[in-house]
């Protein structure tokens, strides 16, 4: 199965931005039926940012981050990209990439951490001052 690696986390200062990327690696990622951005507070459950059809580029976002975070994919290098500006200290957490190969039926986009089946190891983004 694919192998995904984020990268990109770091400190912060509230209001600045920060680009994470999720590389795969043994299977390109259009095998695979969306990919997902996940993140995971201290205390608190792992929720979805954002996501991407492989299919044909459809995107969620949570209310939360609505307006400031992007998804993107380059499939030339296999990676799928978060890019997060006007960042708040509530955005601090653990942010993980995950792919799922599940097919869903009318433009369905996945939002759930169960829904997804293939995990980077998280990579982490501080916003304080």
């Amino acid at each position: 199965q694919v192998q995904l690696v984020e990268s990109g986390g770091g400190l912060v200062q509230p209001g600045g931005s920060l680009t994470l990327s999720c590389a795969a690696s043994r299977f390109t990622l259009d095998y695979y039926y969306a990919i997902g951005w996940f993140r995971q507070a201290p205390g608190k459950g792992r929720e979805g940012v954002s996501c991407i059809s492989e299919d044909d580029g459809s995107t969620y976002y949570a209310d939360s981050v609505k307006g400031r975070f992007t998804i993107s994919k380059d499939n030339a290098r296999n990676t799928i990209y978060l890019q997060m500006n006007d960042l708040a200290p509530e955005d601090t957490a653990v942010y993980y990439c995950a792919a799922t190969s599940t097919e869903y039926s009318g433009n369905y986009l996945p939002t759930f951490p169960y829904q997804y089946d293939v995990w980077g190891q998280g990579t982490q983004v501080t916003v304080s001052s």
